[in-house]
């Protein structure tokens, strides 16, 4: 946590997912800590929805005893699934009604937008991919997968359009809930003769989902694999741009009051 007491902005909650790996709330932790460093002034406190600490409830609590009156919110997500519609809503909700005296707004997810994608190509060429490498590789958009068809079609458009940019091709892949898996685009692609084969993550933090494209990639013989997102610049730049918007008043979506 991030903490500087007697500012007037609005403290920035930012919630994740949470996860048994501590590399997951490690990961996290050093994201908040950049987007503090971005903007001084800037309170921003870390929760997690599960398996971390603090809770939701505990950071919004800690918020309240330090006398603070209105905050954001922000879920730490690339699409809205379960969790952006459901999950995070209801705890958000229980904790601003047990402390009245608390706004909360909350900000919108951050996918999609092309500062992601920005990201997904600064982990690609840190991967060792090299600019004139574009037009003869094939890359597999890899997502940690949902049910939410909604999240599907999210991820199945981002390859789309980010095809158009100049790469050989771009496909999506899931590690859980729906298909095809990471192993089953990079052979795909291999059978259609694309030359060269990059795996790009599209999730923030290590963990289990993310370990299972890894895997995938491994198997498969892709040529590249791209580290999670994390506290890449643009994806600081992102949380910032998305709390900014839930400070804008025709944007203001009240828990409390």
């Amino acid at each position: 946590m991030t903490s500087r007491p007697g500012l007037s902005a609005p403290p920035l909650l930012v919630i994740a997912h949470g996860s048994r790996d501590p590399r997951h709330a490690a990961t996290v932790h050093a994201l908040t800590r950049r987007v503090a460093a971005a903007r001084p002034g800037l309170r921003v406190d870390t929760a997690f929805l599960d398996l971390c600490a603090p809770s939701v409830p505990q950071a919004v609590g800690r918020l309240a005893a330090d006398g603070v009156r209105d905050a954001v919110a922000l879920p730490l997500l690339l699409t809205r699934a379960f969790h952006a519609k459901t999950d995070i809503p209801a705890v958000l909700r229980e904790s601003a009604a047990a402390l009245p005296r608390l706004r909360l707004r909350t900000a919108d997810v951050l996918g999609p937008s092309p500062l992601l994608t920005a990201a997904l190509e600064r982990r690609l060429a840190e991967a060792g991919l090299r600019p004139g490498d574009r037009s003869s590789t094939g890359v597999v958009l890899a997502s940690a997968g949902s049910t939410d068809p909604e999240a599907g079609a999210v991820i199945a458009e981002i390859a789309r359009e980010w095809r158009h940019t100049g790469w050989c091709a771009v496909r999506p892949a899931f590690a859980s809930a729906s298909l095809p898996r990471t192993e089953d685009a990079v052979r795909a692609l291999r059978a259609e003769g694309v030359r060269r084969i990059a795996v790009a993550p599209y999730v923030i933090a290590p963990g289990f989902l993310p370990d299972r494209i890894a895997r995938g990639a491994r198997e498969a013989g892709a040529d590249l694999l791209a580290p999670v997102l994390g506290a890449a610049p643009e994806v600081v730049g992102l949380l910032l741009r998305r709390y900014d918007e839930a400070l804008r008043p025709a944007a203001r979506r009240l828990l409390s009051a």
